[in-house]
């Protein structure tokens, strides 16, 4: 949809439902929000989640995890991306801070949708990389959108964040929606042998922030990130 249609149908938020959620790091509150965007992928859930742990409302520097669906990893336990491990290490730190946000949005395959990139996993097994496999499928290598981040966090009173994420692009797409982000906070996964390539695909082609060489077993970089005031270590690993 062209950004002036998008402006005459703009999306819209609702609350849908929220529930106390115990969990091994702890109780969070699970919020359902309902977001109706026009521009959104008919493939993809216009159902998304925010768990939030302790109060968030009016404060500044929270830490927020903006996480996308991964039904292979999350649920299947695939071993070829970090995800369920980004998943659970954020939870971990969220409430090892005493407070925090993880958004969990509906926009499986990087946005392309399920089937779409279970397609992307068949061209994968035959030699391409994670890249190679969208484009040729003539698919976006990385179709997210973040405006209903942005709305859920506007809607729980976040201030600012410290935005946990190996992925630049996060911080700038948020900035631009009017985020304001203090710093960046990596979180870092020791790969396996079915990950390593699309880690390292990740950190040359997509431009993620990751170590040349695999984290170490404790979730430490085995080489230093880059100083700066967008990067520190996670405090929970």
């Amino acid at each position: 949809m062209p950004p002036n249609e998008r402006l005459k149908n703009p999306a819209s938020l609702e609350l849908l439902a929220s529930s106390p959620l115990p969990t091994r790091h702890g109780q969070f509150q699970l919020c359902v929000y309902g977001w109706d965007d026009p521009a959104a992928h008919p493939a993809l859930s216009r159902e998304h989640c925010a768990l939030v742990y302790g109060e968030v409302k009016g404060k500044r520097a929270v830490p927020v995890r903006v996480h996308s669906e991964c039904l292979t990893s999350e649920v299947f336990g695939s071993l070829k991306c970090d995800c369920r491990e980004q998943l659970e290490r954020a939870q971990q730190e969220i409430a090892e801070r005493g407070f925090g946000v993880l958004l969990y949005l509906r926009q499986e395959g990087r946005g392309i949708g399920l089937a779409n990139k279970v397609r992307a996993y068949a061209l994968q097994a035959l030699g391409a990389d994670t890249v190679e496999a969208n484009e040729l499928l003539h698919l976006p290598v990385d179709a997210r959108s973040y405006d209903v981040a942005a709305a859920i966090l506007r809607e729980l009173g976040v201030q600012s964040v410290e935005l946990l994420t190996n992925n630049p692009e996060k911080i700038g797409a948020l900035r631009r929606l009017g985020i304001e982000i203090d710093r960046r906070v990596p979180v870092l996964i020791p790969s396996n042998p079915f990950s390593a390539s699309y880690l390292e695909v990740k950190r040359r082609r997509m431009q993620h922030e990751l170590p040349h060489a695999s984290p170490s077993a404790n979730g430490a970089a085995s080489e230093p990130p880059e100083s700066g005031r967008l990067t520190t270590g996670l405090t929970g690993s």
